[in-house]
């Protein structure tokens, strides 16, 4: 039986999955943990010191279970702020020194495509193409896919962590900032919304971030099932009663976990503005993205 371990190093979230692979093929899960980072808490363009050491330390706690469970074959992945910081590569560096772990930085075209391969193991694409977002903390990934292949992709710098530092300037949040940051939008994503008028794109496919926060507020069924829809009603009614919330207010709400509560609205605004423009009917949110699409190759490459 062979034992796998994948890090996620995104800006707001490293993550750690660890499986075990057993003789008939199937995985087992062992071992799934993530702590909230924000490597951009104070600006993307260089990681401060506090911040650092979080992302180190968090590196030592996943070193430790990975020697736990004598893992052997690990993979560690950085993302939007390890690839842009002034100071990522120290962070590499350092986190080798310190902790054993190798990072692999990785560009955007190569998040999207190992988002996708995660995405596919968890919903069942239709023949049309779909739009997939991966909402990260300094990039979003867009997706262009059918069951077969990626059609379009491409990542964007409008993360949470950016958007909030540029846009969020009042709590709560004003009109103004909500105009301002559509705007932006509007305008940085220019290239999508000329790609997606090829497309009749009805199905968003919504993987990490504030997806899982909308699958928490608004699907009654907890079930163990790989995804879930959330009709775009419930999402509209979400918005409306959150938008314009005080931090505080977000803080007291079961359905909003306190590490997600100070960017959600950005992130919320973000959605929108895509379901807007493409027209989509339904939300899907898949419990899969990158790190189970790194884990799928892992396998496939030590066949």
């Amino acid at each position: 039986m062979i034992r796998y371990a994948v890090i996620d190093l995104g800006t707001n979230t490293f993550h750690l999955l660890i499986v075990e692979q057993q003789a008939d093929g199937t995985l087992v899960e062992l071992c799934r943990e993530r702590c909230y980072v924000k490597l951009a808490d104070d600006g993307i363009e260089t990681i401060s010191e506090a911040a650092f050491e979080r992302g180190i330390q968090a590196l030592r706690q996943y070193q430790n279970a990975i020697q736990k469970y004598e893992v052997k074959q690990v993979q560690a992945f950085g993302t939007a702020a390890l690839r842009t910081a002034s100071n990522g590569q120290q962070f590499v560096a350092t986190a080798l020194e310190q902790t054993g772990i190798s990072i692999q930085l990785i560009s955007g075209a190569e998040e999207a495509r190992l988002i996708h391969q995660g995405v596919l193991q968890a919903v069942p694409l239709p023949k049309a193409q779909v739009l997939i977002m991966d909402i990260g903390g300094g990039s979003v990934e867009f997706i262009i896919a059918d069951q077969e292949k990626v059609v379009w992709a491409k990542s964007f710098p409008i993360g949470v962590a950016i958007l909030y530092n540029r846009f969020h300037q009042h709590d709560p949040i004003q009109s103004t900032d909500v105009a301002a940051l559509e705007l932006y939008l509007e305008n940085t994503l220019q290239e999508l919304l000329t790609v997606a008028k090829k497309y009749n794109l009805a199905f968003l496919i919504g993987a990490s971030g504030t997806f899982d926060v909308l699958e928490q507020a608004l699907v009654p069924d907890k079930s163990t099932a790989l995804h879930r829809e959330i009709p775009i009603t419930d999402f509209e009614k979400f918005y409306q009663e959150i938008i314009f919330s005080s931090l505080a207010e977000r803080l007291a709400l079961a359905t909003i976990p306190d590490s997600r509560a100070k960017m959600v609205i950005v992130a919320l605004i973000l959605i929108r503005f895509i379901v807007q423009k493409m027209n989509t009917q339904t939300v899907v949110v898949s419990a899969y993205a990158m790190k189970e699409g790194i884990l799928q190759e892992m396998i496939a490459q030590s066949k």
